[in-house]
C-alpha cells in the first residue's frame, strides 16, 4: 500500500514545516511502514545548520523515523484519529550526514506492542547506505488525554 502526502496527513497530526514525510512507499498496518524525504535545501533548518555546511539534524532524522512508524500503528482501524507519542529513544546512531539532495528512506517495523505502548525498530537510508538506526519507544494516546 502507498500513500501520498494528502493521505499521509489523514493518519498525522504533523504539518509543514514539521511533517518531516513526503510519501509512504510501503504499509502493513501495525507492523511497518517505509517512508521517503526528499531533503531539499529550503528546508528552515538549513539557514542555522550549519551556515556553509548544511546537515539535516541528526533528532529530525529520528522525528521522521518517528513518523514512519505512526504511519505504521496509527493506520490501525483501533487507532484512527489518535495521536502515537515519544515515549523513549534508545540506541539512537548516526553513520553519515544527510545532506541538501538527499532522499532518505525511512523504514520503522513495530516489534513490540502491550496496549498503548509500543517499540519500533528504525532505520533511515540515502541511496542504500544507512546513515541512522534507532529504538523508538511510543505511546498511543487520544487528544484529550
Amino acid at each position: 500500500m502507498e500513500l501520498e502526502i494528502g493521505q499521509i496527513m489523514e493518519i498525522l497530526p504533523h504539518r509543514q514545516p514539521f511533517l518531516l514525510i513526503d510519501a509512504v512507499e510501503e504499509l502493513e498496518p501495525g507492523k511497518r511502514a517505509v517512508a521517503r524525504k526528499c531533503v531539499s535545501y529550503n528546508e528552515p533548518y538549513f539557514g542555522g545548520h550549519f551556515p556553509g555546511e548544511p546537515v539535516m539534524p541528526g533528532v529530525l532524522i529520528v522525528e521522521a523515523l518517528a513518523q514512519t512508524g505512526a504511519v505504521a500503528i496509527l493506520s490501525m482501524e483501533e487507532n484512527c484519529g489518535k495521536t502515537a507519542y515519544f515515549a523513549e529513544i534508545n540506541r539512537a546512531r548516526f553513520k553519515k550526514k544527510v545532506v541538501p539532495g538527499d532522499v532518505l528512506t525511512l523504514t520503522t517495523e513495530i516489534i513490540r506492542q502491550k496496549g498503548p505502548i509500543g517499540i519500533g525498530s528504525a532505520t533511515a537510508s540515502v541511496r542504500g547506505e544507512v546513515v541512522c538506526t534507532a529504538e523508538l519507544t511510543f505511546a498511543i494516546g487520544s487528544k484529550e488525554e
